[in-house]
């Protein structure tokens, strides 16, 4: 029997993911009929962007699961006509870039390559920088995204202290978490990595009372979600040299506006979100992994809880 897959994402998107998709259900001999065009009651599975048209779930009667091609799902999670269960997309290319992003700028920080780039004389004064095993980094959050770039720091000989709202286990991490844990791995924390998902837990986490608990001239990268930052306490904290400097690539509003000043201050980098994309053809084999698993009834990968919007 061939499935019927709805593929419910803006237009362009369909252009970029048609063809993955059918030679992903191809690869794993699934017969299906993938368009963005199916009568509600028909549906068996929704390939979904929540930026989407669709907004209203409840004609989907049969549908076994929505598999969302974000990693973000924060404007979904609170759909109340959504009752079938929710995958994430957790795609390894989209992990790949994360983790070499990321990386890139702790070495930027690490390293201290501004102050080479920056020369505008003649100074040829030696420094030495320092070594990995010399720099204490700390990711806040340690869901896929934050336990790939964790494991990737630790290998290159960062000491590497890791944090979640819930206890993880990561070779190599030291991992904390709760309120108590957050204080103790922001103090230790000369390069912070946000990764956390936002939820109204997470909004925030870093605030006027957060950010004095790291080391004075700490650095920070924000590749996770703007809503984790307080603005005003951030650029307070710059202006004062609590923190040395920031790399932001995500914003409360997006695209960030022109009179943000952010954009202006000296001590912040600003990428357009960019850190880490979808790439097609390795999320759309992920989604038919998740489907493959629903017809043979097997536990579908990086479900959603509902009641803690990750």
């Amino acid at each position: 029997m061939s499935l019927n897959v709805l593929f419910a994402a803006r237009p362009e998107r369909w252009v970029t993911y048609e063809a993955p998709l059918r030679q992903a259900l191809d690869a794993a001999g699934i017969t299906a009929h993938l368009s963005t065009d199916i009568t509600p009651q028909d549906v068996d599975y929704i390939v979904y962007a929540p930026n989407s048209t669709l907004q209203d779930f409840t004609p989907y009667t049969r549908a076994k699961a929505v598999l969302n091609l974000w990693a973000g799902v924060e404007n979904i999670t609170n759909n109340d006509t959504l009752h079938i269960p929710l995958a994430r997309m957790v795609d390894p290319g989209l992990t790949k870039g994360m983790v070499e992003w990321v990386t890139g700028h702790v070495m930027r920080y690490h390293l201290g390559l501004d102050t080479d780039i920056r020369k505008t004389d003649t100074d040829w004064t030696p420094r030495t920088p320092p070594l990995a095993q010399e720099r204490q980094i700390t990711i806040l959050g340690l869901g896929a995204l934050g336990a790939a770039v964790a494991e990737t720091l630790v290998s290159l000989g960062f000491n590497v202290t890791g944090w979640s709202r819930s206890p993880k286990e990561i070779s190599g991490v030291t991992c904390l978490h709760g309120d108590d844990g957050l204080r103790d791995a922001l103090h230790s924390a000369e390069i912070a990595v946000l990764l956390l998902p936002n939820t109204p837990d997470t909004e925030n986490t870093l605030n006027a009372e957060t950010l004095a608990q790291m080391p004075k001239g700490a650095f920070i990268i924000n590749p996770g979600r703007g809503a984790l930052i307080d603005d005003d306490a951030l650029l307070a904290a710059l202006d004062t040299d609590q923190i040395a400097h920031a790399t932001l690539d995500v914003f409360r509003i997006e695209p960030l506006p022109s009179e943000h000043p952010y954009w202006a201050h000296p001590k912040v980098t600003v990428t357009p979100h960019i850190a880490a994309e979808t790439r097609a053809i390795t999320a759309a084999q992920a989604v038919v992994e998740n489907i493959r698993r629903g017809e043979a009834q097997e536990p579908f990968l990086h479900l959603v809880d509902r009641a803690n919007g990750y």
